[in-house]
């Protein structure tokens, strides 16, 4: 080949889109009288091979983060938005779909089922024939540390207990995208560390997409690869941060100093209604997982 001749560049191909919004408005009710939920909202989210991302939402009551959520999932009233564009794959949200899941503080077991029957109800509507749905479920049941309860009922079970069958009900089904609406807000802080365990290890095995609305500051900082943080008065997204990935258990790592320091700075621009800030002072600090 003449030392002249043009040669082909190989270019990194740009990583899929997850979900977008686009300028996404959410309005309930009409005229003077309509509420704005969020307003003007704007994200990418993109596919991350054999890594996944998990984005953290904050702020204040009020300021649009379930109904962020809910319009991801393609559930109303919250969908659709009143303007805007939404996207999940590359295609506009239509309805909810299998590919998004949804997992919230009300875990949502149907009290009738046993552990097993609920983790597996997903299954048997999707047509899985009953010995492979005992399988999986049984399977999962393991997964989230619930093995010898397969055959109790939700009624029988602590409210940790409920949460790890909604999260095995759900995972079960392999969701490219799980919604995180407060999972473990109703739990004791104790439970509620080891279920942040449980979902690191169970994320890390799925590599998908998590979206988790929290009220948590600690929670954000200790799970988010992003934390999208929003304001009232309008719904709006003030400013998205990145993070690094845990390298230890949430116990372990709230009795660092620059966690507590991390915390208290996310803390003050929400409780101030802050401007975009730029990166959390101190995360250098932060030692990444190898």
């Amino acid at each position: 080949m003449d030392e002249h001749t043009p040669t082909s560049v190989d270019v990194p191909a740009k990583p899929a889109e997850v979900v977008r919004f686009n300028k996404v408005t959410k309005s309930f009710g009409e005229g003077r009288n309509a509420k704005v939920a969020i307003q003007d909202v704007s994200f990418v989210v993109h596919d991350l091979p054999d890594t996944g991302e998990l984005i953290a939402i904050v702020g204040p009551s009020g300021c649009g983060k379930s109904t962020l959520l809910r319009i991801i999932a393609g559930l109303r009233p919250h969908f659709p938005a009143t303007s805007g564009d939404t996207h999940a794959f590359g295609k506009p949200i239509e309805r909810p779909d299998a590919d998004r899941g949804m997992v919230d503080q009300k875990y949502s077991l149907m009290p009738h089922l046993t552990v097993a029957e609920n983790i597996a109800f997903g299954l048997k509507l999707r047509g899985v024939g009953g010995r492979e749905r005992r399988d999986r479920a049984h399977a999962w049941a393991t997964k989230v540390g619930l093995e010898g309860n397969e055959d109790k009922y939700p009624s029988e079970l602590s409210g940790g207990m409920q949460q790890r069958v909604s999260i095995a009900s759900t995972l079960i089904l392999e969701p490219k995208i799980l919604l995180m609406d407060e999972p473990f807000g109703a739990l004791d802080p104790k439970i509620r560390m080891q279920m942040q365990e449980l979902l690191v290890q169970l994320w890390n095995e799925q590599q998908s997409t998590v979206f988790l609305v929290t009220h948590s500051m600690e929670e954000a900082i200790y799970l988010g690869d992003r934390v999208m943080r929003m304001a009232t008065k309008p719904g709006r997204l003030v400013e998205e941060l990145q993070l690094p990935r845990p390298d230890e258990p949430p116990e372990a790592m709230r009795k660092r100093p620059w966690f507590n320091d991390l915390t208290q700075d996310l803390l003050h621009r929400l409780e101030t209604d802050a401007p975009p800030a730029g990166e959390l002072p101190g995360i250098e600090k932060w030692r990444p997982r190898s």
